[in-house]
């Protein structure tokens, strides 16, 4: 005979996707999770943020890029201001290091790939709910990965170049506010790159941004 103790609550979930297929799915992969309850879903960030102050669950389930609106990361800051805050487990298609870094900034508990098995899903939404941290394998990998390397070194030049980015400048105004030539900034723009292994502007920014390195 099972002891009044041994008898758990079940993890309530709200669902935030902005696609109804993903969210149908998840629905009927969770209804047959043992332990775990679909208490709501939503299909942006607003709409999460506001069904779960009114439903109150132990986790929400996550996506980031929601369409319209506040993004996965903005709902997940809300989200984390709500009392009772809810536990949220980021479940997404993107595993950057830009993006893993903002969603633990911004409070997330957890971070899954949308191709984890069934079994690490289930078993991540029961660390959620405990507040114990829960991240995919590669996640996890690339987490320890940024940890063991050391922060990038640029020039000051470099760091100049990045500020400018920063602002949206392009190649001849990055060069006319510096009093540089394009081709220099060009060099240096490839310098950048080469460092914080990125292959795009907005990528250097992304990472000058979550690793501190702007002026």
């Amino acid at each position: 005979m099972t002891s009044p103790e041994t008898v758990r609550e079940p993890v309530r979930i709200l669902l935030c996707d902005d696609h109804a297929v993903v969210r149908a799915g998840l629905l009927a992969l969770l209804g047959s999770a043992p332990g775990i309850e679909v208490v709501g879903e939503a299909g942006n960030g607003e709409e999460a943020v506001a069904t779960a102050a009114k439903l109150r669950p132990d986790v929400v389930l996550m996506d980031l890029q929601l369409g319209s609106g506040i993004d996965g990361i903005e709902a997940t800051r809300r989200l984390t201001r709500l009392r009772p805050t809810p536990h949220v487990l980021v479940l997404t298609t993107y595993d950057t290091d830009a993006d893993i870094t903002r969603a633990i900034e911004a409070g997330a508990t957890g971070y899954l790939l949308k191709a984890e098995r069934p079994e690490e899903l289930f078993a991540a939404i029961h660390a959620a709910a405990q507040g114990r941290s829960a991240l995919s394998a590669p996640v996890a990998h690339r987490v320890l990965a940024r940890m063991r390397s050391p922060r990038p070194t640029l020039t000051d030049r470099e760091r100049d170049i990045l500020g400018q980015l920063a602002r949206g400048l392009g190649n001849r105004e990055i060069a006319r506010a510096l009093f540089i030539s394009e081709a220099t900034v060009k060099t240096h723009l490839g310098r950048i790159y080469d460092k914080l292994g990125v292959d795009t502007r907005a990528g250097a920014v992304a990472v000058a941004k979550e690793q501190r390195l702007l002026p």
